[in-house]
């Protein structure tokens, strides 16, 4: 019992030493400096996984392979050095009760860190004036919608994610269940274009009224990859059906099985919003002399079920609403010329600790102040007792 618990204890006194603090901060700013350079290659949406959300990873520096933990497996060792070193050991008193606040700051950032992680999804939701929506979609993630419209023209969606379709080939394909009929998805592309069959078609995939999907290299900028695949429909009567879908396409796939008519949509995937949002005017005011925008807005209405009512998202003045924030992003068209119609994208972000960082940096900032002014007036006594 001695052996473990001295064994412990040496545990616990390295994980909540300063050294540690340090070498973990040192690793912290390392993976920020080599992120941000493999960002020029990669691409932000892979080095953020691969830097800052793994546990560890491979950076090749001039062909030679450096092991590395990754960001996750540092910040959480962070969190329990600042546990066990800034909260459990720290010596209790007024003394360093400044730096006990400080520290539980500091941990509540890390905290929303986390939960942002965990389960905040990001998307966009981009509008011409007029238009209205009730969801966001993804900028990176896929998935495959079954639509079934009944004669009443009702719709009933079926999500298929696209990380379980992905892999699919003719030799081993995606079969999902639970459906009115047998849905294959045969082959899977994680980028794809849709080129028309020409005298030197040498690739092996079928090809559907004189289209077929080509394999594009991967994009360092993963929102601009265009997934694509082959389904086949086979109804009740042995009827097979063989169509082509592409995330850019204008047009989803309708297909009619056994007097029912279903619609196949491969899109990026989208999260519902608990009230829709109109767009009712676009501003735009570019600097002086130029086609550069200095700022731009939207004047949309929210309706949560209550009624309508207006609000003005602009660059820096998100809209913050039932547990989302919607951000002034961009616009478009780039090449629009005067008079041209303008479109919105507004950056959506649902993150239950949106204003934990605030709430951490406040914190942080009272216990900073409390100690270092305690100092101070202990010294300012002194000096005026002498």
């Amino acid at each position: 019992m001695k052996v473990l618990s001295s064994g412990s204890a040496r545990l616990v006194a390295v994980l909540s030493s300063i050294s540690l603090a340090g070498v973990l901060i040192c690793l912290l700013a390392l993976l920020t400096f080599l992120g941000t350079l493999e960002q020029a290659e990669h691409g932000l949406y892979e080095v953020q996984k691969r830097y800052f959300e793994s546990s560890y990873l491979i950076h090749e520096a001039g062909g030679v392979p450096i092991p590395l933990p990754g960001g996750g497996l540092v910040m959480g060792l962070l969190f329990v050095n600042l546990i066990l070193g800034g909260v459990v050991r720290l010596r209790r008193g007024a003394g360093t009760a400044g730096v006990l606040v400080a520290h539980l700051g500091m941990v509540l950032m890390l905290v929303a860190g986390f939960v942002k992680y965990a389960t905040g999804e990001e998307g966009h939701v981009t509008l011409y004036e007029g238009d209205t929506a009730a969801w966001f979609q993804s900028y990176t993630e896929t998935e495959l919608a079954v639509i079934s419209v009944d004669p009443a023209g009702r719709h009933t969606e079926r999500i298929l994610p696209g990380d379980s379709l992905r892999g699919a080939t003719s030799a081993a394909p995606v079969v999902a269940s639970g459906l009115p009929f047998r849905l294959e998805v045969t082959h899977w592309f994680d980028n794809a274009n849709v080129s028309p069959k020409g005298p030197m078609f040498d690739v092996d995939v079928p090809v559907v009224d004189g289209f077929f999907l080509r394999a594009e290299p991967l994009s360092p900028q993963a929102e601009r990859n265009g997934p694509g695949a082959y389904v086949a429909v086979t109804g009740a009567d042995g009827r097979r059906q063989v169509g082509l879908l592409w995330a850019y396409d204008a047009a989803p796939w309708t297909v009619d099985v056994g007097g029912a008519r279903f619609v196949l949509d491969l899109r990026r995937q989208r999260f519902p919003m608990p009230f829709e949002v109109r767009l009712d005017e676009f501003t735009k005011e570019d600097h002086p002399g130029t086609n550069m925008p200095a700022w731009f807005s939207s004047d949309v209405s929210v309706d949560d079920g209550s009624g309508e009512r207006p609000v003005t998202i602009s660059m820096n003045r998100p809209l913050r609403e039932a547990g989302l924030v919607l951000y002034q992003a961009s616009w478009g068209p780039g090449n629009a010329r005067p008079g041209d119609r303008l479109f919105s994208t507004l950056a959506v972000v649902r993150n239950p600790a949106d204003q934990w960082p605030l709430y951490s940096c406040l914190v942080i900032a009272g216990g900073l102040l409390f100690h270092f002014g305690r100092k101070l007036a202990r010294h300012v006594r002194r000096e005026v007792a002498r």
